[in-house]
């Protein structure tokens, strides 16, 4: 049986899982808030709805990639009134587990099925079909879901037979992420006070043992002087805080986490809040930094 599949949300993310599903063979119905891009999106095959319950009512899977719980909670206020009986809803946003386990509870008393699989990998792999999701749930919700979760991801992590098990492990995921880009943030600042030519240094760590992927991919922002917000400088204030939080209820110390997280909010309330999250590097006094080329 073919699945009608719904994507909400077609950001950084969003937009390349949509074409993935596309590419699978299906022709997914879409929606974002901007109207014109899911029009965009729909030119090339598959359909633009105009609401959240027109999609909800016409699929039997639905995935939503929005920003964080609170975008999370609109969308199934208005969506799951509105879907089947024994439809899947996939929430792939970064929450406290929690939270995904009580969108599960929610959910199941409305007959509705529910993953909890946040994402990791990028724009560049969600749009090559290559990012990973971290999931959990029923095996109810597995089977009716069929293939839909490979044919968006290269890996596809079963963690549990429920939801909480997926957000739990893409927080500590969010921890590393989020300390290995204010540390690499703070090696390039250090070698740009020395005086150390920032394309030289780059390059060297890139080829040495201290590199680490935010290294290589955030720090190429940094050398272009682009700060176009593919992650932005306020997700790691919400995912670190995320961290700390789940932390917190067990009085965990995570010492590096909250320091990072400092860094974060400190670039947010200086200006920086919406540009990509490689933009830490500005809360560094006394650096001069790369700027565009003519």
């Amino acid at each position: 049986m073919t699945l009608t599949v719904g994507l909400i949300g077609l950001g950084a993310m969003g937009n390349g899982m949509a074409q993935s599903l596309r590419r699978s063979g299906h022709a997914p119905h879409v929606f974002d808030v901007r109207t014109e891009v899911a029009d965009a999106f729909a030119r090339d095959g598959g359909t633009a709805c105009a609401s959240l319950a027109e999609l909800g009512a016409a699929c039997d899977v639905v995935v939503s990639v929005v920003v964080n719980a609170a975008q999370t909670e609109v969308v199934l206020d208005e969506i799951a009134p509105a879907m089947r009986s024994g439809s899947v809803f996939v929430m792939c946003s970064t929450v406290d587990p929690n939270v995904s386990i009580a969108f599960e509870k929610r959910l199941a008393g409305m007959g509705l099925l529910y993953i909890d699989a946040p994402i990791s990998g990028g724009a560049a792999k969600a749009a090559s079909g290559e990012m990973t999701m971290m999931t959990a749930a029923t095996p109810a919700a597995y089977a009716k879901v069929g293939s839909v979760l490979e044919d968006m991801a290269g890996k596809v992590y079963r963690l549990g037979d429920q939801a909480g098990a997926g957000s739990k492990v893409k927080v500590i995921n969010q921890l590393l992420a989020g300390v290995h880009i204010a540390a690499a943030a703070e090696a390039m600042a250090l070698g740009l006070r020395e005086g150390v030519d920032a394309a030289a240094l780059y390059d060297v760590i890139t080829h040495s043992a201290g590199n680490s992927w935010m290294f290589e991919n955030r720090m190429a922002h940094v050398l272009a002087a682009d700060y176009t917000p593919l992650s932005a400088v306020d997700i790691f204030v919400k995912d670190l805080g995320l961290v700390l939080d789940m932390a917190r209820a067990s009085k965990f110390p995570l010492p590096l986490s909250s320091t990072a997280h400092q860094m974060f909010m400190q670039a947010s309330t200086a200006g920086f809040a919406k540009e990509d999250d490689s933009a830490v590097i500005k809360i560094f006094p006394g650096i001069e930094l790369p700027q565009k080329k003519a």
